[in-house]
C-alpha cells in the first residue's frame, strides 16, 4: 500500500513542526506549507518543504500535490495586523479547502480555537455554546469554522479542533515571559487572584487529537471537538510549579484584577505591551471546556496535566535558552517583546 501523504499548513510553526515529528514517527509522508522558513536540520531532508502563502492558490496547488489529508495549523496570530488575521484567517482557510476539495483529498482537519467562546460566562464550554470572538483573532476563527461547515456541506470531511492554549517543545510567545523570569530568580505577577481554573493543553496530547480525527470513520471525526488537558488547577498552583523547579524560592503574586487591565489595555494602545486584550481580559477567570465529546467520541486521552505541559515546555526552553537571546517576534516560536512589562521585572 502507498505511504500516505498529508500537507501541513504552517508546517514551520510550533504545532507544524510537532505535528510534523509526530506523524513522521507513525511513518506518513509530509509536506510542509509555510510562508515562513522551515529551519529543523531532525526534519528538512525527510519531507516537502513548500515555502508559499495559503492565501495564493498557486502555492497551495504546489503543496496539495498528491495529498490524502491536510491539517490545516497555519494562522496569523492575535498580535498580527487586522487585515492579516482576516485574509490569512478566513480567506487562506477557504483558499486551503477549496484545493483540498479540488484534489480530493480525504480529510481536511480545522485547528481552530477556543478563543471562539470569547469572555464566557459559565463553565466548562460545550461544543454548541455560542461562539462570540474576541478582538480580530477571535472573529475571524469563528468565520474559519463557518468556511469549514460550507465545505463540510459541499462533502468535504472537515474535523474541527478547538484547543486550549497549548504548549510544549518549541513553545515561547507569551510562555517565554514566565520562563525568562522564573531564570531570573524573580518572583512572577498574575492578573487577579490566581484561584480562577485555567486549563492548558500539552501539544503532544492535540497531536494525538488530530491523528485520531484523521485515522477514525468519517461518521465519528466530521463533528467539532473540543481538546484540552484532563488535569489542571488553579492558575497559582499550575504555574507555581515553574518557579518551584527553578529554584530560588520565588512566588507568583497575585495583583489586583481591574487596575492591571486598564494598564494593560493602556498599554497597549500605545504598542507597548506583548499581551493582547484576549490574554488579559481572560487570564483572571475561569477557562475551561469539556473535553468529554473527544473522550467518548474519538477516544481521546490526554496524557499530561497542565503541571506536566508547563514543566515539559520550561525544560525545553532552559535546553534551549541561548538560541532565543536576541530574538523576538510576534508568533509562538520566539519570545514575545516584553516591552513595558520587562521593566515591572525589577519591581518583582
Amino acid at each position: 500500500m502507498a505511504q500516505e501523504k498529508v500537507l501541513v499548513t504552517g508546517g514551520a510553526g510550533f504545532l507544524g513542526i510537532n505535528l510534523i515529528r509526530y506523524l513522521d514517527a507513525k511513518g506518513y509522508a509530509l509536506v510542509s506549507l509555510d510562508i515562513a522558513d522551515f529551519d529543523y536540520p531532525d526534519m528538512r531532508d525527510k519531507i516537502t518543504i513548500v515555502k508559499g502563502d495559503i492565501r495564493n492558490r498557486a502555492d497551495v496547488e504546489r503543496a496539495m500535490q498528491g495529498v490524502d489529508f491536510v491539517v490545516h495549523t497555519a494562522a496569523a496570530l492575535p498580535l498580527y495586523a487586522d487585515r492579516d488575521i482576516y485574509t490569512t484567517d478566513v480567506e487562506g482557510t477557504r483558499m486551503v479547502l477549496d484545493v483540498a476539495k479540488q484534489h480530493n483529498v480525504m480529510r481536511a482537519i480545522m485547528i481552530s480555537s477556543t478563543a471562539v467562546y470569547g469572555i464566557p460566562d459559565h463553565h466548562p464550554l460545550f461544543e454548541n455554546d455560542r461562539l462570540i470572538g474576541v478582538g480580530p483573532y477571535g472573529q475571524a476563527k469563528i468565520q474559519a469554522e463557518m468556511v469549514c461547515l460550507e465545505y463540510r456541506a459541499k462533502g468535504l470531511v472537515v474535523p474541527i479542533i478547538r484547543p486550549k492554549s497549548f504548549i510544549g517543545p518549541e513553545r515561547l510567545g507569551v510562555f517565554a515571559l514566565l520562563y525568562d523570569w522564573a531564570l531570573d530568580k524573580r518572583n512572577f505577577p498574575m492578573i487577579g487572584s490566581g484561584r480562577n481554573r485555567y486549563q492548558l493543553l500539552d501539544v503532544e496530547d492535540l497531536c494525538q487529537a488530530i491523528y485520531l480525527t484523521m485515522t477514525l470513520p468519517v461518521e465519528v471525526v466530521n463533528d467539532t471537538f473540543n481538546i484540552g488537558a484532563k488535569e489542571f488547577s488553579t492558575m497559582k498552583e499550575d504555574y507555581q510549579v515553574v518557579l518551584d523547579y527553578a529554584g530560588y524560592g520565588k512566588k507568583i503574586i497575585g495583583i489586583p484584577a481591574a487596575p492591571a487591565i486598564w494598564a494593560l489595555r493602556f498599554l497597549e494602545l500605545l504598542k507597548v505591551s506583548p499581551l493582547y486584550k484576549w490574554v488579559y481580559e481572560t487570564a483572571s477567570k475561569d477557562s475551561f471546556v469539556s473535553i468529554e465529546k473527544a473522550e467518548k467520541q474519538l477516544g481521546y486521552k490526554p496524557k499530561y496535566s497542565n503541571k506536566d505541559a508547563l514543566l515539559r515546555n520550561f525544560k525545553w526552553y532552559i535546553d534551549n535558552r541561548k538560541q532565543f537571546e536576541n530574538q523576538s517576534g510576534v508568533s509562538h516560536r520566539v519570545p514575545w517583546k516584553q516591552g513595558a512589562i520587562g521593566l515591572l521585572k525589577k519591581v518583582f
